[in-house]
């Protein structure tokens, strides 16, 4: 009986000049537009629901065939919303209002998009004590994205980023056992990188992206931190309002630096700067914007970094226009005081925070003096340095309405990235049947937990490098390979950070100076 319907249901004319009579040809640019077009692709999405249904009760129904109706679906929403004309909405130029519920199916697919940018770090970090490369990427930036399997994404990785700290953040800086190592004080900490020309054709501007390395697996990396609020402006970031204060871990890690170490001689803060002033200078006459993301604490170093940049003036022109910044904050927690929220607002700055409700990280820190107490009492704790604000916009996901998923996993599950890209895929709005959108594999949650139910068979932590990257050698013998060095910091970045009055004229950097003026 299944397979009869399930044949009826093929065989439903479903043309695109049919799809077209009942949708916009153009991508609208408002947000209640942008709603309604939504609203008159249901009928796909129902149909898709029910043809799955069917296709889960059916013996006679294959993976192929799943497969098809996916990528089906897929190319009748790529035709009717065309990111080139909506991008700025997507971006969040109106805070994402009506977008999310019910979900907007090609701000989902961007979501997914950045989350496995911020994925990609992880991936990509070499976390192994035994190596003597640990703390460091795994993979030279012209090789990053193919060397992870990532080519489609069409960006290109135009400079890694480095961090220290003064701090004891064990949870996030790894180092290696062996004495001889690539660096005793830097850590990787992730990259910018830009759109190339095919993928900015698809999007419909040139996007500058930085993503930032968080903390993968453990919680206690929020007991490392001070969970004190300091002036932002106290490490020298500017802000006319000193009342405006972020928790002083994060400030430490962003703008820390030791003179001794190659890699880290520039604070993350400098590097962020000077790469995307290049960036900026590099594309002057083209559509761009600057999405930065992260997860965990490193959604928390995308929401500072993104502030900088704002409250600098970075993003301003040499023709007035101004460059929309926006953050895509995954399973991040709070970063400042309810004056660092307004003013972010004030100064344009869009974030977006995607969150798994039974996640403890967003909850703090500020676990009794937050956001959710009335107006009234968060003016009477406003000074206190521990009264914190969550910035932006909220998505709130629950991994308890995937049937993929194991409700009673261990409370670290919860804060996987790879989980809430799952949840990204299936959700469709409040109350609405969780569904995969794009088929994304759910098999990818256990790569680094152990979060899927045991009837899929899905080992946990089923990510590792083979032979845990030992190679045999010549004579027979195993060892670790070299791996080639990688690069501290530009020629020009100097250059850069002087022209935003970062750094004092230096003599020794004459040569390179003279190569930029």
């Amino acid at each position: 009986m299944a397979a009869s319907i399930l044949n009826m249901l093929t065989t439903i004319p479903f043309s695109k000049s049919q799809l077209e009579s009942t949708t916009y040809t153009k991508f609208p640019t408002t947000a209640s537009s942008l709603s309604l077009t939504q609203n008159s692709l249901s009928t796909i999405r129902k149909l898709t629901s029910c043809k799955t249904n069917l296709h889960e009760t059916s013996s006679s129904f294959s993976s192929l065939n799943q497969e098809a109706v996916e990528e089906e679906e897929a190319q009748k929403l790529e035709d009717h919303l065309q990111l080139p004309q909506a991008w700025r909405e997507i971006h969040g130029e109106n805070d994402w209002i009506g977008l999310l519920d019910p979900m907007n199916p090609l701000l989902r697919s961007e979501l997914i998009r950045y989350g496995e940018m911020a994925q990609s770090c992880y991936d990509a970090f070499d976390f192994d004590p035994f190596s003597k490369y640990c703390g460091s990427c795994r993979f030279t930036p012209p090789n990053f994205f193919d060397s992870l399997g990532m080519h489609h994404h069409g960006y290109n990785v135009t400079r890694y980023l480095y961090a220290t700290a003064n701090i004891n953040l064990p949870n996030f800086f790894k180092h290696s056992r062996w004495s001889k190592m690539w660096s005793k004080h830097a850590n990787w900490a992730g990259y910018v990188a830009v759109s190339n020309d095919g993928t900015s054709k698809r999007i419909g501007r040139r996007d500058i992206t930085i993503a930032w390395r968080g903390t993968v697996t453990y919680l206690e990396w929020i007991a490392d931190l001070m969970d004190i609020l300091k002036p932002i402006s106290a490490n020298s970031i500017p802000c006319p309002d000193q009342s405006v204060k972020v928790e002083s871990g994060f400030l430490e890690l962003y703008t820390d630096k030791e003179e001794s170490c190659g890699y880290c001689k520039y604070s993350a803060r400098e590097q962020i700067l000077s790469e995307v002033k290049r960036l900026l200078e590099m594309y002057p006459n083209e559509e761009l914007s600057i999405t930065i993301t992260g997860h965990s604490l490193g959604s928390a170093l995308a929401i500072l970094s993104a502030y900088d940049i704002v409250e600098t003036g970075l993003n301003v022109l040499n023709d007035c226009r101004a460059v929309p910044v926006s953050v895509l904050s995954f399973s991040g927690p709070r970063v400042g005081n309810v004056r660092f929220k307004e003013r972010s607002e004030k100064l344009g700055l869009k974030v977006l925070r995607v969150v798994n409700v039974h996640d403890v990280v967003p909850k703090s820190p500020g676990f009794v003096l937050n956001e959710k107490l009335p107006p009234s009492v968060m003016k009477l704790v406003e000074g206190s340095p521990w009264s914190y604000s969550h910035v932006g916009a909220e998505l709130v996901l629950d991994h308890k309405n995937s049937p993929f998923l194991n409700p009673n996993a261990d409370a670290v599950c919860a804060h996987n990235l790879e989980a809430l890209l799952h949840l990204l895929d299936g959700y469709h709005g409040k109350g609405e049947r969780f569904m995969l959108a794009s088929g994304r594999d759910p098999a990818l949650v256990n790569k680094g937990c152990d979060f899927l139910k045991d009837d899929y068979l899905v080992p946990p932590n089923w990510r590792q490098d083979e032979n845990k990257g030992m190679i045999k050698s010549n004579d027979g013998r195993w060892i670790q390979p070299e791996r080639p060095k990688l690069d501290d910091h530009p020629q020009d970045i100097h250059h850069h950070l002087m022209q935003l009055g970062l750094v004092s004229y230096d003599t020794s950097m004459l040569d390179i100076e003279d190569k930029y003026i």
